[in-house]
């Protein structure tokens, strides 16, 4: 394949890449998973230390640990920090808090959800303990002694296996938000204690139909965040 091929595939990915609120039940393949991940371990790394420690859920696996976690968000709020190993933003502020709402809008437009109807939208909030339905789900954790460079380099990791599995016709979504309830991933999943959980990712076949998944976020221009230096 051609280097102007290869830049092609790359830049329909990286703008077709979309983050799926809505699966399909099917599971996948496991040589298909396992294609995947093979791929994805080619990711860089600080060291070449490969942090990333994964928990993947299958059949009902998946069931049960969706059951509880809508029950620990349900009870707790969608919302809440719950007992995150990695400590949560202070707060969104400026362009940040805009861009957070643009996205949240972009969303309930989609869904037909009413911008001051908060029953709906903490309903909605709450399917992401459901895992919008995915029949998989990749936690993804790194030991506590790397720190920060640990959870970057399985940033790099979520970002790589998403596009990877895009690549391969499968969806996903990577949900920080079920890192809030950390706690009950080292529980049900016996994760190591000695490793923080980064996020999660939900994968599968996307409900194309779904109205959830037909939109796509903005994003700011060069202008906006680069800083270009001469001299």
């Amino acid at each position: 394949m051609t280097h102007n091929n290869l830049s092609t595939t790359l830049e329909h990915l990286m703008l077709t890449r979309r983050s799926c609120r809505a699966f399909l039940p099917d599971e996948l393949p496991q040589e298909l998973i396992e294609r995947i991940l093979d791929t994805s371990q080619r990711t860089a790394s600080w060291c070449n230390t490969q942090p990333w420690q994964l928990t993947i859920t299958r059949a009902e696996g998946t069931d049960r640990l969706r059951k509880a976690l809508y029950v620990a968000a349900s009870l707790g709020g969608a919302q809440t920090n719950g007992s995150s190993d990695i400590a949560f933003p202070d707060a969104y502020e400026g362009i940040y808090l805009e861009r957070r709402r643009d996205a949240a809008i972009q969303l309930f437009n989609a869904m037909g959800i009413e911008k001051n109807n908060k029953a709906e939208r903490e309903l909605n909030a709450l399917r992401n303990f459901e895992l919008f339905g995915a029949p998989h789900l990749v936690i993804v954790s790194a030991p506590s002694a790397l720190g920060t460079y640990g959870a970057m380099d399985c940033a790099a990791w979520v970002s790589n296996f998403m596009l990877v599995a895009l690549s391969h016709g499968v969806a996903s979504i990577a949900q920080a938000s079920l890192a809030r309830y950390s706690d009950l991933l080292h529980r049900y999943l016996s994760i190591d204690q000695n490793n923080k959980v980064v996020c999660g990712i939900s994968f599968g076949l996307a409900d194309t139909a779904h109205p959830a998944n037909n939109f796509l976020t903005t994003r700011a221009t060069i202008g906006t965040y680069v800083k270009w230096v001469d001299n």
